[in-house]
């Protein structure tokens, strides 16, 4: 008896965007197929796809398992398993192509996000809103934290995986985008940026899920972030942005050959692969920890990269 596909995805939003365009091949090269996706988080951000949001199930769907995974070829498709991935010749959208496609390595493209009409619009009217308090300067949306990344009762900012920028450089960063720019903060957390000195107020949006953070992003001028679901949201929009590297490795992480994407590699010729899902690595971690650390030159060069971009 044939039997169909299911395909458990699960991760950080990032990890599951990077899913979509396997998942699209698989579904153009496997016709005989009626496969399903399951989706253990971020169910939302295959929300308004043309094909492939009508296959999702969200992982508490009542009656999965017995109305659908029982008769079902159940599979796992584990990104960081795969031997290009972890060794710098695949992309996140790559591996999961080896893996569901078995096609051998080929480019991909980039994940397909799709936005409702009031979604572009809520976001068009967002930022419109907050560049009226600014002169009207051009915005730039700035997701300075990772997902891994956590906040000290001080307002340290402390990520293991080398990932996301320290407080002190967003700040800096931060206070050189204001003279020229409109910045809206990404992240999960309110931060009082008075207290770090900064005297003019720092957007920062409340409430926010990540569909209305695609919309900002879309309405927004440019973008500027670490390595989290900000760019990857950016250039799925086909937006303009800069992404700063440290501890991770652009050939795994983003988009190299994406035209309008700036990448400053902090960690390039320093870093050491960190071979998460596989084992823990000490020595990895305490290497990478802190090749997000800028140099004037470093916050110098992104500075310059948006200047010459927006």
């Amino acid at each position: 008896m044939k039997r169909n596909t299911a395909f458990l995805i699960n991760g950080g939003a990032g990890r599951v965007l990077c899913s979509i365009p396997a998942l699209e091949l698989y579904e153009k090269e496997h016709p005989e197929d009626d496969f399903i996706i399951v989706v253990e988080y971020f169910i939302e951000l295959f929300k308004g796809h043309p094909t492939l949001y009508k296959r999702c199930y969200d992982h508490h769907h009542r009656h999965l398992y017995e109305d659908k995974l029982k008769n079902m070829n159940v599979y796992f498709p584990e990104c960081y398993h795969v031997w290009e991935y972890f060794n710098q010749q695949a992309s996140i959208t790559q591996a999961f192509d080896l893996l569901l496609n078995k096609k051998g390595l080929r480019p991909v493209p980039v994940p397909t996000l799709s936005l409702s009409n009031e979604e572009t619009q809520g976001g068009i009217e967002t930022v419109k809103t907050i560049k009226k308090d600014f002169q009207n300067k051009k915005a730039i949306v700035f997701q300075p934290f990772g997902r891994g990344s956590s906040m000290t009762p001080g307002s340290i900012n402390n990520d293991p995986q080398g990932r996301s920028f320290s407080m002190a450089d967003a700040v800096q960063i931060i206070r050189r985008l204001q003279r020229k720019y409109t910045v809206i903060v990404m992240s999960e957390s309110q931060i009082d940026f008075k207290l770090f000195g900064i005297k003019e107020v720092v957007p920062q949006l409340t409430n926010m899920s990540l569909r209305r953070w695609m919309g900002v992003i879309n309405a927004a001028d440019y973008f500027l972030g670490c390595d989290s679901v900000g760019q990857h949201f950016a250039v799925s929009l086909g937006k303009k942005a800069t992404v700063v590297l440290g501890g991770t490795f652009k050939e795994n992480v983003t988009y190299p050959d994406y035209k309008n994407l700036n990448i400053i590699d902090l960690g390039e010729g320093k870093r050491m692969y960190a071979p998460i899902r596989m084992c823990s690595s000490e020595i990895a971690d305490t290497n990478n920890e802190k090749l997000m650390t800028l140099t004037e030159a470093n916050l110098n060069k992104i500075i310059a990269s948006i200047d010459q971009s927006i």
